[in-house]
């Protein structure tokens, strides 16, 4: 069998970084009458390029399957709104944004960002290729295209609508197949002294935080900011300035301008660069070990909910997200186990977690069963979580995060 290809150089992929095992598509829910009508499992065969280094996940399901109806509304997660305000007026104050700015936004879901925006005076459109998704972020009145962006729907839009001062590209660019093209497509919607912002988890963080589980279909690369740039720089970007931020286990977000009108990078730039270099992510040697990491996490979860089975306690979730299809799965974990989980999107309520089959509840399930230990899925947002779930605290549950560590508390 011929190894796939790399998607920025073209390079045989015969290096794995880790390998998962098989897998549905994390966001696959289904209905009652799909459960006994089979699942169709891809492997989760992540590999490294041995010549550019690009972590990645060969194209095993289509984006078009994945993105064109998704289950994804980013405004469910109060923190994460909060999250877009806060970048919101930080880009805005640092380019100096102002009435007559134009900020264009790439996978703007329901317009959880661009309200933002709109709200400051910003003029906006947002690229979004969900239709369902899109519908609540023009129910918002955000000005929404329904489409997937390339070189091609790129200068289309952009000739369209004019070329933008700021594009913002969070949470996307781990997301697209061809990132080569998408990259080409950012420089065809930005303005020549513009500015595109991108915010992807940070394959270092990932390493050292164990976090495999945001390995799943929907993000094809895991980016360092080395790969990162070389993929920028195949569409004539050049990143100038990079942020560290905590976000999903911890992420980048890079600044990048044409290279033609761009200024030197910042400091931080050559700071992240040294810390991933330490960190041997700039050899192919020093992806090597993740695997057994990756194991050691999995032995701690299953050992810890068998545990609580032999005790008799009662095991439920918190949160329906793809990273926890992605760990369930690589567990073998279901009902039994993990009873079932509740989530605050109604999109789920009522379907079953794609793989387990463990199903999915409005969160006032959880006072209605009174669990013993509730096990927080999305542990990227724990503080929020926690938070939301202090009146557990009236029955004596305890809450549990599976990775980075396990924790009980």
């Amino acid at each position: 069998m011929n190894a796939p290809l790399c998607r920025l150089c073209a390079s045989p992929l015969d290096h794995t970084f880790v390998d998962l095992g098989m897998s549905p598509p994390c966001e696959s829910y289904l209905a009652a009458d799909q459960l006994d009508q089979g699942e169709t499992f891809y492997p989760l065969h992540v590999r490294v390029c041995s010549s550019c280094l690009l972590v990645q996940l060969p194209e095993y399901v289509t984006a078009e399957d994945i993105f064109s109806h998704y289950a994804y509304f980013s405004s469910y997660s109060d923190s994460w709104v909060e999250h877009a305000r806060r970048y919101v007026d930080e880009a805005a104050e640092r380019l100096g944004l102002d009435e007559s700015s134009f900020v264009v936004e790439v996978a703007s879901n329901d317009g959880y960002l661009l309200q933002h925006a709109k709200a400051r005076g910003l003029r906006v459109h947002g690229i979004e290729p969900a239709a369902n998704v899109a519908e609540a972020a023009v129910a918002k009145g955000i000005d929404t295209t329904v489409r997937f962006l390339g070189e091609k729907s790129g200068t289309e839009l952009a000739d369209e609508h004019g070329k933008a001062d700021l594009v913002v590209a969070n949470n996307v660019f781990a997301h697209v197949p061809d990132i080569v093209d998408f990259s080409r497509g950012l420089r065809a919607l930005v303005a020549d002294g513009g500015t595109i912002t991108i915010e992807i988890p940070h394959l270092l963080r990932l390493v050292e935080g164990r976090e495999y589980d945001t390995i799943y279909h929907e993000h094809f690369s895991y980016l360092s900011l080395l790969t990162t740039q070389r993929v920028l720089a195949e569409a004539g970007l050049t990143v100038v300035d990079v942020q560290e931020i905590p976000t999903h286990g911890g992420s980048l977000r890079t600044w990048s301008m044409p290279t033609e009108h761009a200024s030197e990078p910042s400091a931080a730039v050559a700071k992240v660069l040294d810390d991933e270099r330490r960190a041997g992510l700039h050899t192919l040697e020093g992806h090597d070990g993740f695997a057994p990491v990756v194991a050691a996490a999995r032995n701690d979860f299953v050992e810890f909910l068998i545990a609580r089975a032999r005790e008799g306690a009662k095991v439920a979730g918190y949160g329906a997200p793809g990273k926890g299809n992605t760990l369930l799965n690589h567990c073998g974990i279901r009902a039994d186990l993990l009873s079932f989980t509740v989530d605050r999107n109604p999109f789920k309520h009522g379907k079953f977690l794609p793989g387990t089959h463990i199903p999915i509840h409005a969160p006032e399930k959880l006072a209605e069963e009174r669990p013993d230990y509730i096990v927080i899925l999305p542990w990227n947002l724990k503080k929020e979580i926690t938070a939301q779930l202090e009146y557990t605290r009236e029955w004596g549950a305890k809450l549990v995060v599976p990775l980075p560590h396990l924790e009980i508390f």
